[in-house]
């Protein structure tokens, strides 16, 4: 596994982990990740983090969720779209590269969704689609690292 990938899979993992359990188990997300981050936590509910890195292009559609968890040193974000068609995986990919971003992993694209990794510089950026029974969903995971 490609140290890219794993520096996206161990993000990915914790977002989940943070964000999933507590909503089965009917706790407070923000409170439960706050008391793991210590209050270095932004969970805006259906909007983007105010911060989030604004090189990364999001499809347009209705924002699901949005959260950021970290501070300057080490940040994590993730936004969940629902994407307006069953392609939108392929036109993350397009729009990605046209602003510069480098896709190393793009998974194949099928009636079930598909899944890509990409950089461009120090921002790391993580995207899947998949099907939710009312359509398509785009998660898009993002890691912002200082050079260390």
């Amino acid at each position: 596994m490609s140290h890219l990938v794993k520096r996206i899979t161990v993000p990915v993992a914790l977002a989940i982990a943070l964000l999933a359990g507590p909503a089965l188990a009917g706790c407070s997300v923000q409170n439960l990740v706050h008391d793991v981050t210590g209050g270095k936590v932004d969970v805006p509910g259906k909007s983007v983090p105010k911060d989030f890195p604004s090189a990364v292009p999001l499809a347009s559609g209705e924002v699901l969720s949005g959260a950021a968890v970290g501070d300057a040193k080490s940040k994590i974000w993730n936004v969940t779209v629902r994407a307006k068609n069953g392609s939108a995986i392929d036109d993350v990919l397009t729009a990605l590269s046209s602003a510069g971003f480098t896709c190393k992993t793009v998974t194949e694209t099928t009636a079930d969704g598909g899944a890509l990794v990409g950089d461009k510089g120090k921002i790391n950026v993580a995207v899947v689609e998949v099907t939710d029974g009312k359509g398509f969903v785009l998660n898009y995971t993002v890691t912002k690292s200082n050079g260390k």
